[in-house]
């Protein structure tokens, strides 16, 4: 078996026992044995105790999928005795023999990880039937039809799961589904159930000889045969694709593999007093305490979740058989107040008769899932503490992210309109014209078109296209891309990594590889950010009801009771998590989003984004191409007055909460025109030769920039630099400290590796503080420390505490430095490492790799704190809003995560969730 993802421990086999019975009111072993018999087992044998109608059985524990995988799909010799007598005790407890030709017992089997895996693994029913044992089911029942339904049924199932008979591609049909369509056809009916007993006789002889044709193998009569084929399969399908793949959407390790349930059959197909259904003891849509599900009469499971039949809602049942009803009404209340979860049920009623097949807690929206957690506490089924564990913090996306309308997308899927599908790399949904440039994408904008910009990769420079768009769709680019980043950090709902995309600035048209598919500046394209899909045309979309409340003020929180119920989780938060939630912000407007959200202070002010604002890229070029020090300054006196504006807007915001500016970090030739064009256009503006400015991109060209000359190295080469910022900044406290608004600004400076690169740029901040604290004539408090995010930074952090009053650990570079690995190039090799190879259990630049990585903070931590007590600690790489990553956060002791404005909810439930674990 393939290494667990999350390095799970599992025991090794405990005692040389594999089968556990349950059933007559009884089950062996203990409750809460989930891990050993898998959700399905352990809750089998927990309604057997709890004297629900559960038809007798036997699980076969996961140790034995462990066995099979690590024995080259052996089975321990033990194992076949052992369901030998489990085997014996269900004819005892049924009264029925398995494989005797009168009165022969039929049995399931089916899987059952510890985690639910619903459709991901594979189930077989009516095993034990064959041309002998068949006839005994008809004397017995004298039903020759219902018999010989459940042997085509069991046949075709066999067939599909144990022999492999099956389409070998999307466009090949279900031979056995094929031959059924004829046999209707034939006997001119429309429903399976129209079919008499003659018909399905001969399609269970048609359907064994399709095995024959295609297989070249007899399909196996004995029933012990069967049996041993069907439990090889079930512990087969764990490894198959699709379960491969749930898990890995799911976390969920391969390590823990599927116990084997083999249960005696209950049949819902025996005629009109029988049938068959799946509920939930809630409604896992929207949350609401009602009985939610579906059944069908005449009919076996697979019937219900198949779409064979359209089944009906469960409430009708009550009319169709009142006792039965009654009787699942009572089991939803037994199983709520026994599992305190909601639960998703199966049921059989044979003949009248109501049978329990499975419970598992149910799967639900998150809007179902706050609304359940809610509403338990005020029943008193659970604490505060117990909902807030049961919530999913990535989930609560679903409340945050404006949504395509369910009905629209549907139709759109079914028109042919589904393009490509890319990276989901920020929440949400969003419709609007292409824009293929970020000029385009503000013009646009402002004459109220909704703007979706299409790039090939996004950088700084378009930024204020990012700004003006609904949202970004790109070509290329990771999860931690600039379009990734900046995309969440503004709300925006954001597509990357769509490779399949063309994008051609020169015609301004964007293609689909493989399609004939032609889309023009100014077509309408819609993005779906939770599933990464992009469609031509315009969808509907609806806003979130937490976000009109919050963020656009255009709802009444008293009458929106998602928010209300959004807002007793975020309380319930609050009072329990230790770390303090900061946002990355670099407006205004995203501080005053982020408040909202219940941010504490700003973590991560990126100011090489405000240069790209109205008028403040000019002057900045003007910086960079001057060639003296006197120049440089009177293009930096330009800027000077803009930062000052900048950073006064978010002081006022923030009313005295801390706010941690970073100076300039980016490499100069970010903020230069690449392009011929470009720097003609450029050199024209300044009044100045084209070749002037070609030299001077070239003269700041790298080959590794974002190892070269940015962050403090700037500063220390060009330190009027670090003075006019560090004087943007002081100035701004002084005017709002002098409205009588309070000030907390910390100057965080970038790349520090030495002590020495810290001293040089603090003395330059301290110095400005003290001039222009004494020119206003007002004091106020400000922190200078410094980003860890250099390995050499981490280690020798002892002596860089000397002089920073505080650390904040980037983690997008630390991750990048440490592990050696560009995160916008990584894209190609880093799937395959994390689903093929398992070198990293996820993706390094979403959730820390807390053994590398996490050991550079530890250290750092460590040593910081040994050299100055009381040293502030923080994250404000991307990973603050990532749930594990702010669990580690949370375990090493820092002090506050920071992340984009729309994951403070989820860093809030997150600190919440990690503190209860402690």
């Amino acid at each position: 078996m393939a290494r667990s993802k999350a390095r799970a421990k599992r025991p090794a086999a405990r005692t040389g026992r594999f089968t556990y019975g349950f059933g007559g009111n009884r089950a062996d072993g203990k409750a809460d044995m989930k891990n050993l018999l898998g959700g399905k087992g352990a809750n089998l044998a927990e309604m057997a105790r709890m004297k629900l109608p559960v038809p007798p059985g036997f699980t076969i524990s996961t140790d034995v999928c462990t066995h099979y995988y690590a024995h080259g799909r052996k089975y321990p010799s033990a194992l076949k005795p052992q369901v030998k007598a489990a085997l014996a005790q269900v004819e005892k407890l049924t009264g029925r023999k398995f494989g005797d030709p009168q009165k022969p017992l039929l049995v399931s089997v089916r899987s059952g990880a510890r985690a639910s895996m619903p459709g991901m693994m594979d189930t077989i029913l009516n095993l034990g039937l064959n041309d002998l044992t068949v006839q005994g089911i008809i004397r017995e029942t004298g039903n020759e039809r219902f018999a010989y339904d459940s042997y085509r049924r069991f046949v075709q199932m066999y067939g599909d799961v144990v022999l492999d008979l099956k389409p070998q591609n999307k466009t090949e049909r279900d031979p056995f589904e094929i031959a059924l369509e004829e046999k209707k056809r034939q006997r001119g009916v429309t429903l399976d159930t129209e079919l008499d007993a003659d018909a399905l006789r001969e399609l269970v002889h048609e359907f064994k000889l399709l095995i024959k044709m295609r297989k070249g193998v007899v399909f196996p009569e004995e029933p012990e045969e069967q049996l041993w084929g069907a439990i090889g399969a079930v512990f087969g399908s764990w490894m198959n694709e699709r379960a491969v793949v749930y898990r890995k959407l799911n976390d969920i390790p391969d390590s823990w593999g599927t116990a084997v349930n083999v249960q005696s059959m209950v049949f819902g197909n025996m005629g009109a007093d029988s049938g068959t259904g799946v509920a939930f003891t809630r409604n896992p849509s929207d949350g609401t305490n009602e009985f939610y599900g579906e059944f069908l009469m005449n009919a076996q499971g697979e019937d219900v979740v198949a779409g064979i039949r359209t089944p009906l809602p469960i409430a009708e049942l009550k009319g169709e058989n009142p006792r039965v009803f009654q009787q699942l009404m009572k089991v939803r209340a037994t199983l709520e107040r026994h599992y305190r979860e909601v639960m998703d049920i199966e049921f059989t009623i044979q003949q009248g008769t109501l049978y329990m097949l499975q419970c598992r807690v149910g799967k639900r929206t998150a809007t179902a899932a706050v609304k359940i957690a809610v509403d338990m506490v005020k029943e008193k089924l659970i604490k505060p503490r117990e909902a807030l564990k049961r919530i999913d913090p990535e989930r609560l996306n679903e409340l945050l992210r404006p949504i395509f309308d369910g009905d629209a997308k549907a139709e759109a899927i079914e028109g042919g309109r589904l393009l490509a599908k890319g990276l989901n790399a920020g929440p949400g949904a969003a419709t609007g014209k292409i824009a293929f440039h970020a000029e385009d994408a503000e013009a646009m904008a402002a004459r109220g078109d909704s703007v979706i910009l299409v790039r090939v990769e996004t950088s700084p420079e378009d930024i204020r296209g990012m700004a003006a768009s609904q949202g970004i769709l790109t070509a290329r680019g990771g999860m931690t891309s600039h379009a990734a980043l900046v995309g969440r950090q503004m709300g925006k709902v954001c597509v990357v990594g769509c490779e399949t995309l063309l994008v051609d600035y020169a015609r301004g048209e964007l293609r689909v590889n493989g399609r004939d598919t032609v889309l023009r500046s100014g077509d309408p394209i819609s993005i779906d950010g939770f599933t990464g899909e992009v469609f031509a045309g315009a969808i509907t979309t609806k806003p979130s009801e937490v976000v009109q409340v919050l963020v656009d003020r255009t709802l009444d929180g008293a009458k929106a009771p998602v928010y209300k119920l959004y807002a007793q989780v975020m309380k319930w938060a609050d009072a329990e998590r230790r770390l303090h939630i900061r946002t990355n912000a670099d407006l205004p407007e995203q501080c005053a989003a982020a408040l909202a959200f219940g941010a504490e202070g700003v973590g991560l002010c990126r100011t090489e984004h405000m240069f790209f604002g109205e008028g403040k890229i000019g002057p900045m070029r003007e910086m960079i191409l001057a060639e003296t020090t006197d120049q440089r300054r009177a293009a930096l006196a330009k800027l000077l007055p803009l930062q000052r504006a900048d950073f006064e807007g978010i002081f006022r915001v923030m009313k005295g909460k801390p706010v941690t500016i970073r100076t300039i970090d980016p490499p100069l030739h970010e903020f230069l025109p690449h392009d011929q064009e470009g720097q003609r256009a450029l050199a024209a503006e300044m009044g100045i030769p084209a070749e002037k400015v070609h030299n001077r991109v070239e003269a700041l060209h790298e080959f590794n920039p974002m190892l070269g000359f940015r962050g403090c190295r700037l500063g220390l080469v060009f330190p009027e630099i670090t003075e006019m910022q560090a004087r943007a900044i002081f100035e701004a406290a002084a005017n709002v400290r002098k409205a009588g608004i309070p000030v907390e600004p910390e100057v965080m400076i970038p790349l520090v590796g030495h002590p020495k690169e810290l001293e040089n740029q603090a003395a330059i901040v301290r110095r400005v503080a003290a001039e222009v604290m004494a020119a206003a004539k007002v004091k106020f408090k400000y922190l200078v420390g410094t980003m860890i995010e250099v390995p050499r930074g981490a280690l020798v952090a002892d002596e860089i505490a000397r002089t920073a009053e505080f650390f904040s650990f980037g983690t997008n570079d630390l991750t990048q430095m440490t592990l050696g690995v560009s995160r916008d190039d990584a894209a190609r090799f880093l799937t395959p490492y994390v689903d093929q190879f398992e070198i990293y259990p996820r993706n390094p630049f979403e959730s820390l790799d807390t053994v590398g990585v996490g050991q550079m903070m530890q250290i750092a931590a460590q040593k910081g704190r040994a050299t100055t007590r009381g040293l502030k600690l923080g994250i404000c790489g991307e990973h603050g809003g990532d749930p594990l990553s702010v669990q580690f956060c949370h375990q090493i002791g820092l002090d506050y995560v920071s992340c984009s404005p729309y994951r403070v909810p989820i860093a809030r439930l997150a600190a919440a969730q990690a503190a209860l674990a402690r």
